[in-house]
């Protein structure tokens, strides 16, 4: 976990740690379970494998996940969410549940209700 960061508050620290477009999602899906990376791919269809890699290195140096390599051929990796990830889950919850809030207020289609051949 890397240390010796230095923030002027609390919100700075914390949007360092899971910003992004594409932290909370990573964070989302693994709340669910361990996943490898080639099903991080598949939900994130729009990150680029570079980009996801780059996420997931980050949110592992945090301490935010866990990443294990099974020594075999060809490698497999799985990520899933460290202790201190999985204190993340009622916030990253509780954005979710803000998210649909919004969509419903502003009358707007939840695009998570659309199916995936729709978008």
């Amino acid at each position: 976990m890397e240390k010796k960061r230095k923030f002027n508050c609390t919100i700075e620290a914390s949007m360092c740690f899971i910003g992004g477009k594409y932290k909370p999602l990573i964070l989302w899906h693994l709340i669910e379970g361990t996943k490898r990376f080639s099903a991080l791919q598949r939900l994130l269809p729009q990150a680029t494998p570079r980009m996801l890699t780059m996420n997931l290195r980050e949110l592992e140096s945090d301490g935010l996940v866990h990443r294990k390599v099974y020594p075999e051929a060809p490698p497999k990796t799985e990520y899933s969410l460290s202790d201190l990830g999985k204190t993340l889950t009622p916030l990253i919850t509780e954005l979710r549940e803000w998210g649909r809030y919004y969509f419903e207020v502003t009358g707007q289609p939840n695009p998570c209700d659309v199916p995936s051949a729709e978008k």
